[in-house]
């Protein structure tokens, strides 16, 4: 017959149980792992880097080759008595100086690590955005010195040039991330966002590829930075389109000139024969001019019904449209050399 366990017994194991768990939790909260001392600016704390795609061991090892008192054992029961063996995520983390093994754990396991930022803007042109990553302390740098084509390779994008091919918004990272990974992101995401507008767009464009849209976005981007103009400037542009006639646009002009570009556009300028001279070339120039945002690239794709074949910048960031010649040169009259008609009170 079978003999239950006396209470003499049951409390025995139940103290000794109780005394573990007292010393596996003793282990983990009570003594510190992350050496007094800093590795940072401020003196409080001490950066680890956990590395993607890590287990149980091969963090423990990681934690100890970077100075922390750590035991593989006391990891693995540490881990698992928190239920977060499964949870501990990469990056680089600021530990509090003399923290213990328990609060190590539970760090890694929130994700609460170190990130870094880096914005694109819209307006931006490529060598713009080329000169901000490698300005970039907190990212390890693998473009720098790369050309155009060879940035493209490394991307594997095929197109002539880099140009307009990344989507501002502000990526973060961890320290330490290739600038390639930001580089692949922005024009991934650049890729995905042209390709959805483009299956969306307006029928009956002139414009016959999804670059197309995007190099006319580019020239709505740097045009006018009022979201309420958009759509008019891209009617402007489609419409000259249409008839044939040249866009006849500073900024392409400006980009031509390249970044040597004083800020003061000349009429000589305006002469100057390259690629981008809307002036002198009918059509669209042959890349985007600068980075553009979704609202560009909507715009771009979505004209205003409008029959306007000119605009003027009227001085307050919006701007004056025009369906003819004589009515865009007294718009000119008006805005940009101040001369008021005499029988205009206004």
């Amino acid at each position: 017959m079978k003999r239950w366990p006396s209470y003499r017994d049951l409390k025995k194991w139940l103290t000794l149980a109780v005394v573990l768990l007292g010393l596996l939790y003793g282990t983990i909260f009570l003594f510190p792992v992350v050496p007094n001392q800093s590795n940072t600016v401020d003196g409080s704390s001490y950066r680890v880097k956990i590395n993607p795609n890590s287990g149980l061991t091969s963090i423990s090892d990681q934690l100890r080759a970077q100075g922390l008192a750590v035991n593989s054992v006391a990891l693995h029961l540490g881990a698992r008595s928190l239920l977060v063996a499964s949870k501990l995520k990469p990056g680089t983390y600021l530990l509090p100086n003399g923290a213990s093994l328990g609060k190590v754990l539970l760090q890694i396991a929130r994700g609460d690590r170190v990130t870094e930022s880096i914005a694109i803007i819209p307006g931006m042109t490529i060598w713009q955005l080329r000169a901000l990553m490698d300005s970039q302390s907190a990212m390890i740098h693998r473009t720098k010195g790369m050309n155009n084509k060879e940035l493209l390779q490394q991307l594997n994008l095929n197109y002539s040039s880099d140009e307009g091919l990344f989507l501002p918004d502000t990526y973060v990272f961890d320290p330490d991330e290739l600038d390639l990974n930001i580089y692949r992101r922005a024009a991934q995401a650049m890729q995905k966002q042209l390709m959805q507008i483009w299956e969306q767009r307006e029928p009956g464009l002139p414009l016959k590829t999804p670059y197309e849209l995007l190099i006319l976005a580019s020239i709505i981007e740097k045009e006018t930075g009022r979201l309420s103009d958009r759509n008019l400037v891209s009617a402007v542009f489609i419409n000259r389109l249409n008839k044939g006639m040249p866009l006849q646009t500073d900024p392409t002009v400006i980009y031509g000139i390249g970044p040597k570009f004083d800020g003061n556009l000349k009429k000589a300028d305006l002469r100057r024969d390259t690629p981008y001279n809307t002036y002198m070339h009918k059509g669209l120039p042959p890349t985007p001019i600068a980075m553009s945002s979704k609202e560009s690239i909507l715009a771009a794709a979505h004209p205003a019904k409008s029959n306007a074949l000119f605009f003027v910048a009227k001085g307050d960031g919006s701007s004056h449209f025009s369906q003819n010649l004589k009515e865009h040169e007294a718009a000119v009259d008006r805005y940009q050399r101040k001369i008021i008609p005499k029988n205009n009170s206004n």
